[in-house]
């Protein structure tokens, strides 16, 4: 810590544990998850998949179903989880000719709070494409580390469910 020229030590001493104060009690900073994966299958093709808000229901093996409802001038998705359990998501974003879905969770189970997500696609060539699946958050009631590590499963898990719809032709 440089000195401070006309400041006593105990003065010095009180600001420097005030900020380390503030410090302490600002908020915790967003976590970061993003992942990607490449799909063999045309761009448009993995888009039908990802552009209708509630098709997450038809490929990704932890939902079990899916209900759309509209509410003012948003989508909102109810998912039912394999084994129990259900997620409320709020569509953010759409854009088709960007690829791009973007999302915040309602409520939930997921051990995050103020979660924002984006499923983004882009053509590798025209037989492949490219998913990167992105979102910022905070912990809540896990460490950062588990945190983390649920949402890259959840990610990675629907990686393989459109794989397996997508490349086998299902």
């Amino acid at each position: 810590m440089k000195a401070m020229v006309g400041v006593s030590a105990p003065t010095a001493a009180l600001g420097a544990a005030v900020g380390a104060v503030l410090l302490a009690a600002a908020p915790a900073m967003a976590l970061e998850v993003r992942e990607q994966a490449t799909i063999k299958a045309p761009i448009e093709q993995v888009w039908k998949q990802i552009g209708p808000f509630c098709a997450i229901g038809d490929w990704h093996p932890a939902v079990e179903s899916c209900n759309l409802r509209k509410t003012g001038k948003s989508q909102e998705r109810d998912l039912a989880l394999k084994g129990g359990g259900a997620i409320q998501e709020r569509l953010t974003g759409l854009s088709a000719a960007k690829h791009r879905l973007r999302y915040t969770l309602l409520s939930g189970p997921l051990p995050v709070k103020n979660y924002n997500s984006t499923i983004r696609l882009s053509a590798v060539d025209a037989h492949t494409t490219r998913i990167t699946w992105s979102s910022k958050f905070e912990a809540k009631g896990a460490s950062d580390a588990e945190a983390r590590k649920a949402i890259a499963g959840i990610y990675t898990s629907g990686f393989d469910g459109l794989r397996k719809r997508l490349e086998s032709g299902q």
